[in-house]
């Protein structure tokens, strides 16, 4: 048996309790400052307040201030921040984690630097690590993963990656299920881009939903000509980013498309798309979401800065990425809505 004690009590975190916990390991879940009342409502009443089905039974629920508590004995801590909590995580968590600790993030994004490069968050940790000295070993959860759909058992296919093949093994053996299942692979980066940058195309492919709504009427039939054109663009351009990342496998490509379709149909990344669609601007809909964690929205301003620096130096052609340049347009000049479907279009002689 392991002690897993996960630090970030928000839907996926909480949601790697229930296999966790049916495998038969300890598991603690450890509350953010922000997680006050999800820790108080999971204590009174066993369940997560946004999941319609009960914790296993067993878990333990700690408010940050208890984290010392939680920590002696762990065997593998799980980061289940949002990427707005991701140097919160680097100040306040990595810090009291002891040398030889086992770590796994299920947060998903990129940072970009003054130089156009794209970092992964376990990148990022590192460097925090290596300037504090500590010995730990970093490790992410990629794949198309909704938490509500986790909780209720669906089968679920995700990859962890990291360093060290044994520990991912390792990490496997503790997490796998009849419904959970596990790929591991060393390539941190192509994993860690591929479920990242599809936020941003899962936005523009909720673009079309929003416009064929505002053209035919919100009770309308979905039209799904539109959502395809932009989704087959979007692997286009994830193809050539997952390139430039030095990343582009057949399965890199496969668990950020994967993860791409199930955002469309089932995350928080569908609402945004849809109101911009409908011709709000990225300040209206915000509001219209107030309280609603919007990572699409980071991630596809600092993949477009990237992009933008690299075609100003050669690297890149700005006009290989149509629908990430549009939505960027959108999201910092608060253009409306106008997909460039000709700029899709290719000809080719073979």
């Amino acid at each position: 048996m392991a002690v897993i004690t996960i630090i970030g009590s928000g839907m996926m975190g909480s949601a790697l309790a229930f296999p966790a916990r049916e495998n038969g390991h300890e598991v603690r879940i450890v509350g953010t400052h922000l997680d006050r009342d999800i820790i108080e409502t999971s204590r009174a009443t066993g369940r997560h307040p946004k999941f319609e089905k009960d914790f296993p039974a067993g878990i333990s629920f700690y408010q940050i201030e208890e984290i010392g508590d939680a920590l002696p004995g762990t065997d593998v801590v799980i980061g289940g921040v949002s990427s707005f909590g991701v140097e919160w995580f680097a100040e306040k968590i990595l810090p009291i984690l002891p040398d030889g600790m086992v770590v796994l993030t299920v947060t998903k994004g990129l940072m970009d630097t003054p130089d156009g490069r794209l970092i992964t968050y376990p990148a990022y940790w590192q460097q925090k690590l290596d300037a504090l000295g500590k010995k730990i070993s970093l490790n992410a959860v990629g794949g198309p993963c909704t938490s509500y759909e986790l909780v209720a058992h669906d089968q679920t296919e995700v990859s962890f990656c990291g360093a060290d093949l044994e520990i991912l093994a390792r990490l496997k053996e503790i997490m796998t299920t009849d419904y959970y299942h596990i790929s591991i692979t060393t390539d941190i980066t192509g994993i860690e881009s591929a479920v990242a940058l599809k936020n941003g195309y899962a936005l523009g492919i909720a673009l079309t939903i929003g416009l064929n709504q505002k053209e035919f009427g919100e009770d309308s039939p979905l039209h799904f000509n539109s959502q395809a054109a932009v989704f087959g663009q979007s692997m286009k351009e994830m193809y050539r980013l997952l390139e430039f990342q030095g990343a582009m496998t057949l399965n890199n490509l496969a668990v950020g498309v994967g993860d791409l379709y199930v955002t469309v149909y089932g995350g928080r990344t569908r609402l945004v798309g849809i109101l911009l669609g409908r011709g709000l601007n990225i300040d209206e809909a915000e509001a219209e979401l107030k309280g609603v964690t919007l990572e699409s929205l980071v991630v596809a301003r600092r993949v477009a800065r990237a992009i933008k620096i690299n075609a100003a130096n050669g690297t890149l052609d700005a006009a290989d990425f149509p629908i990430l340049m549009h939505i960027d347009e959108i999201l910092t000049e608060k253009k409306p809505v106008n997909l460039p479907w000709e700029d899709f279009t290719y000809a080719e002689q073979i």
